[in-house]
């Protein structure tokens, strides 16, 4: 590679890196989930076509799942990964569902399966929203 080009390189790799969303038009929300004993808290921040944030599982006298979301938004669809140190272990990353109704947010489950070394939801099969492990409520400050 010619070294007269890595000045134009670099440039085009800082403008393409700084042409992403900007953070200041995304709204943050706190939503929280209770199941039984477990307690699930979501902060997000979200625009009209993406996310991202803090998501937290307490798991009562057990541990936490803690980690970080994100994903793009489809209609009244949140649809990403959760990547996250299960109990003070090791790294994990899951996709993550939610769907959106009533002002709440509904946790998917579905069968998951890998593309390219990811995580991801089995194509063709639904996600189960119905039968919700948490159902998110917003946090009202």
């Amino acid at each position: 590679m010619n070294i007269k080009y890595l000045p134009f390189l670099i440039i085009i790799g800082i403008i393409s890196c700084n042409s992403k969303d900007e953070k200041s038009k995304y709204k943050q929300i706190v939503y929280q989930a209770v199941n039984a004993k477990d307690t699930a808290i979501l902060t997000v921040n979200i625009n009209d076509k993406r996310f991202f944030g803090r998501y937290e599982v307490l798991y009562h006298k057990i541990g936490k799942d803690s980690g970080d979301v994100r994903g793009d938004i489809k209609g009244d669809t949140l649809r990403g990964d959760f990547h996250f140190i299960s109990n003070g272990g090791s790294w994990k990353r899951i996709p993550l569902a939610l769907l959106k109704k009533e002002n709440k947010l509904f946790l998917g489950s579905g069968i998951i399966t890998t593309y390219f070394n990811l995580p991801c939801f089995m194509p063709g099969i639904p996600i189960e929203y119905d039968n919700s492990k948490f159902v998110f409520e917003e946090v009202k400050k």
